[in-house]
């Protein structure tokens, strides 16, 4: 028998696949590929914040390191771009190994600083070094992909390039969170002394669940720069992290899709609360403290709380 939330699931992905072909919007399109991409970047940081426990404020390098690595590699090396894309995934993790180690030695408030200064350090080369990243002024023309001779110019053609890598990223880490490994990161979440008591090697899995979570965020880093044709510093500063926590805390800190809503939600705000008005940010501030004050567990929270709520009202009327 097939499950109610296995089925919900199937006929979300169907919906993706036939969105465009439905909707015939270029600005939804658009507006839809680019909710994939930061839903996927905003996950990537919930695998720390939502399932580890740490609080990754220099996030947003991993997304900038992708973004410039592929740009690099197209424009300085003249790679391919597919192998370009391929090499962009994994080049920043070698960085994630060395930023990842510092950093755990450090908990809570000191993890989060720490990592913001790695942060920092990867956006002020970026943004310093002009002869090779374009400094300030960033990289632009990139290229979109080729697949079979045919360039993935159009709106739909990129969606159709995208949604597949974020499915199967959705997939990936589904499965790491369902996993014995996904327990013991929440273990370590909850009580990482008492985890350690268990002879759970605590450092050993907050490194592994940082290197995976730069992993997703140079994906979605890489994503973005074929998506936009350019690579600019903001990529990687800080502000772009905020974004990120925004996201999560928005849909849901400790649910597995709640990032996505969040993503939904502030991509659709900025880009439709921008037409009408410059100050869509104070919006959105006023909805965050509205979040914090009497629904700290986001919109899933939200939903949760609805559920139960029928589920009591339901027993009540049996009785």
């Amino acid at each position: 028998m097939v499950k109610p939330q296995s089925l919900l699931w199937v006929l979300v992905i169907l919906a993706l696949v036939v969105f465009p072909l439905i909707i015939k919007a270029e600005f939804l399109t658009f507006l839809l590929t680019e909710i994939l991409i930061m839903g996927l970047f905003a996950m990537s940081f919930n695998l720390l914040l939502g399932y580890t426990g740490l609080l990754p404020f220099g996030h947003a390098g991993f997304f900038g390191l992708g973004a410039y690595t592929l740009t690099l590699l197209i424009k300085k090396a003249s790679l391919p771009i597919l192998l370009s894309f391929i090499l962009s995934l994994f080049i920043p993790v070698l960085f994630a190994l060395v930023i990842g180690y510092f950093c755990i030695q450090r908990v809570k408030v000191y993890f989060a600083l720490l990592s913001l200064a790695f942060g920092q350090i990867i956006f002020t080369i970026i943004f310093k070094w002009y002869s090779f990243t374009g400094g300030d002024t960033g990289i632009y023309s990139v290229p979109r992909p080729v697949l079979f001779g045919w360039e993935l110019k159009s709106t739909v053609a990129y969606y159709y390039f995208t949604l597949p890598f974020v499915l199967l990223s959705l997939l990936l880490l589904l499965m790491i969170v369902r996993s014995p490994f996904g327990v013991i990161l929440r273990a370590i979440r909850e009580n990482p002394e008492r985890a350690e008591y268990l002879a759970i090697h605590v450092k050993k899995y907050q490194l592994l669940s940082f290197l995976i979570s730069a992993f997703f965020a140079a994906e979605a880093g890489s994503l973005f720069v074929l998506f936009q044709g350019y690579s600019v510093p903001i990529f990687a500063h800080a502000t772009k992290t905020v974004e990120a926590l925004v996201m999560t805390i928005l849909g849901g800190t400790y649910s597995f899709i709640g990032p996505i809503i969040g993503a939904a939600i502030v991509t659709g705000l900025d880009k439709i609360l921008t037409t009408y008005t410059e100050y869509w940010p104070l919006v959105l501030g006023i909805i965050l403290l509205f979040l914090a004050l009497y629904l700290p567990g986001g919109v899933i929270g939200l939903w949760e709380k609805i559920k139960v709520s029928i589920k009591l009202k339901g027993s009540e009327g049996r009785e």
